[in-house]
């Protein structure tokens, strides 16, 4: 295959990589009824005057399936890390016993369920929109460089690339969704 063509497929390739990746991290955020500690992700304390990513202030476990525990490595900031955790509006009320602080994480009604089904639906549909530009602007590409004067057939079977690219990162999405919505609405 020609090199600019190749070229092209490997940022195609990227890109849609990228927005496979960002709806993972994205359902990994979901509650889905079972404690997880990626709920916590998003969520920032101000450590000594730095902003610090909850994870790298305590240790966060999940020791069974309804509870998420936050061991701070440093017990004067158990207050602040309960205010954050709060403000972050993760939908979890936090219980400090000057040790540890507790989340217990309540089980999903039907409806609540259905709700976050939707929405996964609504995000894999938004990756799925971010992979087809990605497929126009390499197909667009790849008619720059038929007009630079590569072979027609040699752009064909380069848009033929693009087009199998795509429909590999759809199905991956689609893979996603029937695993997250799974996990959803097992009870």
């Amino acid at each position: 295959m020609h090199e600019e063509i190749q070229f092209v497929l490997d940022i195609a390739h990227e890109k849609m990589d990228k927005a496979v990746k960002h709806l993972e991290n994205d359902l990994l955020k979901l509650r889905a009824g079972k404690a997880n500690p990626h709920i916590l992700d998003g969520i920032h304390v101000d450590y000594y005057g730095v902003i610090t990513p909850l994870n790298q202030v305590s240790n966060i476990t999940t020791p069974d399936a309804r509870t998420i525990v936050v061991q701070p490595w440093d017990k004067k900031m158990i207050e602040l890390i309960e205010k954050a955790i709060l403000a972050a509006n993760v939908g979890l009320t936090p219980a400090n016993n000057g040790e540890v602080i507790r989340l217990n994480v309540p089980p999903l009604t039907e409806e609540r369920r259905r709700d976050l089904t939707r929405q996964v639906k609504h995000e894999a549909e938004a990756t799925k929109v971010t992979i087809r530009n990605f497929r126009r602007e390499a197909n667009e590409d790849m008619k720059k460089l038929e007009k630079d004067g590569i072979p027609e057939d040699v752009i064909k079977e380069g848009e033929h690339e693009v087009q199998k690219l795509t429909d590999n990162m759809i199905k991956k999405v689609d893979d996603h969704v029937v695993k997250k919505e799974q996990e959803i609405m097992t009870v």
